[in-house]
This record gives structure tokens, sequence and C-alpha cells, in this order.
């Protein structure tokens, strides 16, 4: 864990659930978190509740849909802290439905969120992490898309893009800029709570009540991709309730 001792993250959806997780375990571990959601009231309790533990955080309000506003939090890291070596695109959002019940305003809300807004992210923190010739990608992605089923169509292939743009971006890189996708099944989270669809978002929060793990798993891999030497590159990690179909 020496490795992340000091580093600077830059955590997208920050405010609950798994991207709180993040950022908690990651202050313990020494690093220095830069938090970002739409709630800033949740971000200032975490930011308090890190710094009272005697880590070191900061937050600013965004939302992943404005780029100039991914562009406000790794500024904010920077000017903070002198560098950024980690962004965490955790922010997303499911609405799920069969596709020709043409949910055309769902769609919309993933594609910006699930897609646009990691793209965003990485554009961002991409001009830093060359000037730096150092930098780390961590996109929390989905096991929705490893396995299709109905209802989930739109929402499995936002998720499928990232992991194939994700791929292109590793060929490409000259391995100074690292990429790890992280693939969550059902974790304990508020995340059923903006699904439109009763009869799915009845399903969703059942599944969770009975199956869903806690977010600290997926911090704890986010935990081991970020403490690899520099030359080692986790690439995709997939994290399922072991009961999880």
């Amino acid at each position: 864990m020496q490795n992340i001792k000091g580093k600077v993250v830059a955590i997208t959806g920050a405010s609950s659930g798994m991207g709180k997780a993040i950022a908690i375990a990651l202050a313990k571990n020494g690093a220095k978190v830069v938090l970002g959601a739409r709630r800033s009231t949740q971000l200032q309790q975490l930011v308090e509740e890190i710094k009272s533990k005697g880590g070191e955080g900061a937050f600013t309000k965004i939302d992943v849909k404005n780029k100039t506003d991914l562009i406000r939090l790794v500024n904010a890291a920077v000017e903070q802290y002198g560098k950024l070596d980690v962004i965490v695109n955790n922010a997303g959002v499911s609405q799920l439905s069969r596709i020709d019940e043409l949910d055309i305003d769902g769609w919309e809300e993933m594609i910006d969120i699930n897609l646009k807004g990691v793209l965003y992210g990485m554009a961002a923190a991409i001009p830093v992490f060359k000037q730096q010739q150092s930098g780390h990608i961590i996109n929390i992605i989905s096991t929705s898309g490893i396995k299709i089923v109905p209802m989930q169509g739109i929402y499995a292939g936002t998720k499928n893009a990232i992991r194939t743009i994700a791929e292109a971006f590793r060929q490409e890189s000259d391995g100074s800029i690292r990429i790890t996708g992280i693939s969550p099944g059902f974790v304990k989270t508020d995340f059923a709570n903006n699904i439109k669809n009763e009869e799915m978002k009845t399903a969703v929060q059942k599944g969770m009540e009975q199956i869903a793990i806690d977010p600290v798993a997926i911090a704890n891999a986010v935990i081991y991709a970020v403490s690899q030497p520099d030359n080692v590159e986790i690439g995709d990690i997939v994290i399922r309730p072991a009961k999880q179909n």
C-alpha cells in the first residue's frame, strides 16, 4: 500500500455508494482525494469525515454531463495538490426497460452519464497525465454487458462502449498512462432509486437485498489497481456476488 500514499485521486459520483467507499478506502491508505458529484452537502460531510480520521480531501460540485465540470474537477486537484495521479470515473445511472418501450429520455441520460461522462473525465485528465508523463484512469463499468439480458440493452451498450474505448486506449498508450476497468455486479448502493420502471426497480432492489455485496469490495479492487508499481497495469476486474448468475 506504500504506493498509494501521497497519490492524488479524483473521483466522480463520490457522494454515495461505490464512489464514497472508494474515497474512504483511498484516504485511509494515504491518498489525497478530490471528490466530485452533484450533491455538495454529502460531499462536504464526506470530506469532513475523511479529515476527522487524519486523511486529506477536497470536493467540488460537478455534473459529469458537463465537460467543463470535469475540467474543473481535474484543475481543483492540480491547484490544491500540484498533480493528479488517478481519475476514477465512477458516476453512472441506469434506466432499465425493453427497447421497444422507447424510453428515449432514459437512453439519452445513460449515454450522457455512463458514456460521455466517462469520456469527459478521460479528456480532462489525459492532458495532465501527458504533461506529467504518468497517470491512471480507472473506469467503473458493470457486469451488464458481460452477460446480455433483456431490459438492460441500452445500459449494457453504454458500459460495453467504455470497455471497447478503454481497450483501444490501452493499445494506443505508451504505458505512461494506465487504464483499468472494474465491473461490479450487484452492490449495496442507492443505484436502483433512479430507475423509473417500477417493475425493474423492485426486481433490482430485491436482488440487492438478497445477494448484493458491500461497496467496500469495489473499493478494495481500486486499492489493488492503484497500488501496483508503475510498470504494472491491471486491465479488467470483475467483482460480483458469489451467488450472482
